[in-house]
């Protein structure tokens, strides 16, 4: 989730609009094979020479659905409209094989100037020296951070130099089906149970509605790290884990019992949340009384409903959430022309017009005056809401966690196989724990 929009089974490898996709990346500079030291050598070439008509053209490559694509593609051109020199080679895919193919495209030699990034592969990313330090340019304001609250901003940095722009804020949210529980008699969940709490309204749900109280979360990285926070603990600290196995046995255990008394789906419904798209989360098929999402997701959430959804923070204390950079823009570091991609930056970032184009499909607007024009120009009620329950759980946030280290992405699923390996009772809760511990450590090493 891709937290973002998980993949979407069965998608296409890629997707160009427009424009051919053989005609990708043409017009980059060619490099060896991911070598660090011919992307510096690159980067200190004749860096942003224009061709000898004075235009520039930059690729850009992004994940996401129609609706992004279309969103993203306005706000360029929007960009060109205002930059008649500059021209865009925009291609984009579903989630499922996206860093496969960066992978392939950055190994090859034809990186895209500008690419969409997440937090489980930004250190990864930075530390293979493939993404532009923009610390220079935020220093100099070409690059405004100014209205960005500081700790999305600094989600950012790795090892001391800023790898990405936060295209957006985000942060986890509890979904629930508001019409079910009120046809019910039900109250609502609410920002501040328990844990425990939240697994006794779900077995009420249950046993009230028939339909299952909440989804299992086990298997799902983004409740496991709040609740680790809540513990005092972290999914990273420094280069090595946070936890123990301890603690995952424990996490396990409490969705076990759970299980057990009914406040979730059977194992065959859990998976078919952990492996299916935004638009057929449970909450939204009628399988679960919650789903565990994004906040930014509820516009698309509710695109596939016609029941009321509303939305808090996970359980436990609210301040283990933080301001979380939804994903974020690179810039490749042997660009040709890093400073006109820097510059598509802040564009996307702090121009009025495009943060209305954009809206919150990636997240709420990373500038925070822009966020609240947003918020009082949309008409889309689920965007509204959205917006207003973030700004609400900002009041409560706490300190943004070190960025992911490399192996996160193998980390989150080995979270998911493990999780069902206990969902399916094929292993206890500790061997799970244990199963899931040893492949984490092969993860990251």
């Amino acid at each position: 989730m891709h937290p973002a929009t998980p993949p979407t089974a069965g998608a296409p490898a890629g997707r160009s609009h427009r424009t051919p996709r053989r005609r990708l990346l043409r017009g980059l500079v060619a490099l060896a094979v991911a070598a660090p030291l011919v992307l510096g050598a690159a980067a200190c070439g004749d860096d942003d020479s224009a061709g000898d008509d004075g235009k520039v053209k930059l690729s850009i490559f992004w994940w996401g659905g129609e609706a992004r694509a279309k969103l993203t593609e306005d706000a360029l051109a929007l960009y060109t409209k205002k930059n008649p020199n500059v021209t865009f080679e925009k291609t984009w895919q579903a989630n499922q094989g996206y860093f496969d193919k960066l992978a392939t495209l950055t190994a090859g030699g034809n990186p895209p100037d500008i690419f969409q990034i997440d937090d489980n592969y930004l250190a990864e990313y930075a530390a293979r020296n493939t993404t532009l330090d923009l610390t220079s340019y935020s220093d100099s304001g070409k690059l405004d951070v100014s209205k960005f609250p500081k700790s999305l901003w600094q989600y950012g940095v790795v090892d001391g130099k800023l790898a990405g722009l936060a295209a957006g804020e985000n942060t986890q949210g509890l979904v629930y089906n508001k019409t079910l529980l009120t046809k019910n008699g039900l109250p609502e969940p609410t920002t501040g149970m328990t844990w425990e709490e939240h697994i006794a309204w779900a077995e009420q749900v249950t046993k009230k509605t028939k339909v299952p109280g909440t989804m299992d979360p086990s298997a799902d990285y983004k409740a496991f790290w709040v609740w680790l926070r809540q513990q005092g603990k972290d999914m990273y600290k420094g280069t090595e884990l946070g936890f123990t196995v301890e603690d995952v046995t424990r996490w396990f255990e409490l969705w076990k019992g759970a299980r057990d008394r009914g406040a979730t789906p059977t194992p065959d419904v859990i998976h078919e949340g952990n492996a299916t798209d935004i638009t057929k989360q449970l909450v939204v098929t009628g399988k679960a009384g919650t789903s565990w999402v994004w906040v930014n997701q509820m516009p698309e959430l509710k695109k596939n409903t016609k029941d009321e959804l509303g939305v808090v923070a996970y359980p436990g204390d609210p301040s283990a959430q933080w301001a979380r950079a939804s994903m974020y823009w690179s810039v490749f570091k042997g660009s040709k022309h890093k400073d006109v991609a820097v510059d598509v930056l802040n564009f996307l970032a702090n121009d009025p017009e495009a943060v209305k184009i954009l809206g919150t499909d990636r997240g709420l607007p990373s500038n925070l005056d822009l966020r609240r024009v947003v918020s009082d120009d949309t008409t889309d009620p689920a965007m509204k809401q959205s917006i207003a329950v973030e700004t609400e759980l900002a009041q409560k946030f706490g300190q943004s966690p070190q960025v992911p280290i490399k192996g996160h992405s193998k980390v989150r699923a080995e979270l998911i196989k493990a999780a069902e390996e206990a969902q399916y009772g094929r292993l206890a809760p500790a061997a799970a724990a244990a199963l899931f511990m040893d492949a984490c450590k092969s993860a990251i090493a």
